[in-house]
């Protein structure tokens, strides 16, 4: 089963970026999700490295009216399901495997936006019928003059780039032609999100959101 374009790209065009958040405490996630929202940012992008992440997803999932949460760093087919049933609405992935294809297939309802970092493993996914990738780790993978040598030989591919990316360079990503977000941790950084910064949160949400090319 092919992956639901229109879906991914909707989640990926609702704001220049995607919020990708390092959070353990689900009664700090809400607010958090809250003030990403209110600066204009739906996209949030809680990732599974702590040990109440599902947690912390179903809480926004549960009470942020407005917030798009899915679950990041997701590896295999236990995760996935594990991230569906706390109620995300996408799921993304640092790489790629036949396992997390079968669950992404298995579970159509939460598409899936999954990690590339060469032209094999973009191949790979096109011929699985994805064209929404996430390129990972952005920097260090080349950054926009890989993303610029992709572009051409491999024109359906549209790109999150994720890793390494700040508000001083998102604009150089965004204004790339197979580039539709950016996925970003400096809006909120675990140091905000542990001393409850929601302003400061909301402010650099609002940034983000303005970032236009």
């Amino acid at each position: 089963m092919a992956q639901d374009i229109e879906r991914v790209e909707a989640i990926m065009t609702a704001a220049p970026v995607i919020a990708v958040l390092i959070v353990n405490d689900p009664a700090k996630a809400v607010p958090m999700a809250q003030a990403l929202v209110r600066g204009g940012i739906p996209g949030i992008e809680i990732t599974l490295r702590t040990p109440k992440a599902l947690e912390c997803i179903k809480a926004v999932a549960d009470n942020v009216e407005g917030a798009m949460v899915g679950a990041g760093t997701v590896l295999n087919h236990q995760q996935y399901e594990a991230a569906v049933k706390a109620g995300s609405t996408f799921v993304v992935s640092p790489g790629v495997t036949d396992n997390l294809l079968s669950a992404a297939e298995e579970f159509q309802h939460t598409p899936l936006l999954p990690g590339t970092g060469t032209p094999s493993e973009v191949m790979k996914l096109l011929d699985a019928g994805y064209e929404r990738l996430k390129f990972f780790p952005a920097v260090p993978a080349g950054g926009t003059p890989m993303l610029k040598g992709l572009s051409s030989p491999l024109a359906a591919a549209k790109f999150c780039p994720t890793g390494g990316i700040n508000l001083g360079n998102a604009r150089d990503f965004l204004a790339l032609p197979n580039v539709l977000c950016v996925g970003g941790s400096w809006i909120a950084d675990p140091e905000a999100i542990d001393s409850e910064d929601w302003a400061g949160i909301e402010k650099r949400a609002r940034e983000a959101a303005a970032l236009t090319v």
